[in-house]
């Protein structure tokens, strides 16, 4: 039986700050129009040795904290619909900040596909110029930095 393939036609990118501090929002999530590219997330997990004088083989290891990567870059068509709902949604991230509140992306799995949306926890950086080419789309770069744990859960309401 052939594994079926998921498009990504459809998915959306959601944000939304924390209603209580420390609590992800499961509710009231806004669209971020413009999205082009997500980045991979996975974290790379740290090794301590552990290995004792008496090894004669092999050191030994345990987990140790794991690693995202830092700052992720979106890529977005910079378009006004798009600088509009950005200017919004750093007006709700800087408000949310100021509250010692937490900001979280959502992202959104097309509806025809029965998964759990992708949660992740931020902090946004100002938006800066992406540059130009000829004869080609103006794109620029939303940067965020992971603020937390992510996790896949049920989808935003």
């Amino acid at each position: 039986m052939a594994v079926q393939a998921i498009s990504t036609a459809g998915m959306l990118v959601k944000y939304a700050p924390e209603s209580v501090a420390g609590t992800r929002p499961t509710s009231g999530y806004t669209e971020l129009p413009g999205i082009k590219a997500l980045p991979a997330l996975g974290d790379s997990i740290n090794t301590l040795q552990t290995t004792p004088l008496s090894a004669t083989k092999n050191h030994t290891y345990i987990a140790g904290l794991a690693d995202s990567g830092g700052a992720m870059q979106l890529t977005i068509n910079d378009a006004p619909a798009f600088r509009s709902a950005y200017a919004t949604m750093y007006s709700a991230f800087t408000s949310a900040q100021s509250s010692g509140k937490g900001f979280w992306l959502e992202y959104v799995y097309p509806s025809a596909y029965s998964m759990s949306s992708f949660f992740i926890p931020v902090e946004l950086a100002p938006l800066g110029f992406g540059g130009a080419e000829v004869d080609s789309v103006l794109e620029n770069m939303l940067n965020v930095i992971p603020g937390g744990d992510y996790l896949f859960s049920t989808k935003s309401t």
